[in-house]
């Protein structure tokens, strides 16, 4: 069974190590460390790991909480907070953002490994009962769509496309109609149906029975190109069982 690859966010390095060992003496691979929100982003990047162990005070104006919620967006990974802090104001707003656990320093090595995997595989599980429904529950149906001061009845099917416009989501149609939405793009993402839709990239997603082909960089979709992110590429692929 392959090991489980963690990347550690920890911007400070003796403790940083001090894990980077433990989990080494576990047995997973060990990725890192970075210590702010900008080294932990490009290394997410390159490892694309399978967990963070990510410090919520981190060096820089952006902290562990504001990583993690790049990492939902991004690439929906789990993660478990390490923090020194357990007062109830730090507590609250960690929360928002659903860590899979949280652990208060110091910890030892059983409370850090008994984390990592009910973390991973609460997750897994999650994740596999997500993508049976997505296979076994075909999605019919429409949903009504504000534009301006009208609703239109659109059917599922007949979205092609969907954009980020700043505080708007533009909802590309079928015969090039298209509609500007009062809503944030991660918003109305969320009320598609996740078999039918997949994000291409932080600003795109698209309708999967749609899509004419797929490039390094980009997919069409109606005969229409749109960018495709490295970040969501294997994501892609693997919703759409395409094996590279």
């Amino acid at each position: 069974m392959p090991r489980i690859k963690i990347v550690i966010v920890e911007d400070e390095m003796v403790i940083a190590r001090t894990i980077e060992s433990t989990l080494d003496e576990l047995g997973y691979t060990c990725c890192g460390p970075a210590s702010s929100y900008g080294e932990a982003l490009e290394l997410l990047e390159t490892e694309k790991p399978d967990l963070v162990l990510l410090d919520i005070n981190l060096a820089g104006k952006k902290d562990g909480i504001d990583l993690a919620e790049k990492i939902n967006v991004l690439y929906q990974i789990p993660f478990i907070f390490l923090t020194a802090n357990s007062d109830m104001a730090t507590i609250e707003r960690a929360k928002k953002v659903k860590p899979h656990a949280y652990i208060v320093k110091p910890f030892n090595k059983e409370e850090l490994f008994a984390a990592i995997e009910i973390a991973f595989s609460n997750y897994t599980a999650q994740r596999n009962a997500s993508d049976a429904t997505s296979v076994l529950t075909p999605v019919t149906g429409s949903t009504f769509l504000k534009d301006g001061k009208h609703f239109h009845r659109v059917a599922y099917a007949d979205i092609v496309y969907i954009e980020s416009d700043n505080n708007y989501t533009a909802v590309f149609l079928v015969n090039a109609r298209k509609l500007l939405i009062r809503s944030s793009f991660t918003e109305f993402l969320g009320t598609l149906p996740i078999s039918m839709f997949v994000r291409i990239h932080r600003s795109y997603a698209v309708n999967t029975s749609r899509i004419d082909s797929i490039d390094t960089d980009d997919v069409t979709v109606g005969g229409v190109q749109v960018p495709l992110s490295r970040s969501y590429r294997e994501n892609v692929m693997k919703v759409l069982g395409i094996s590279e």
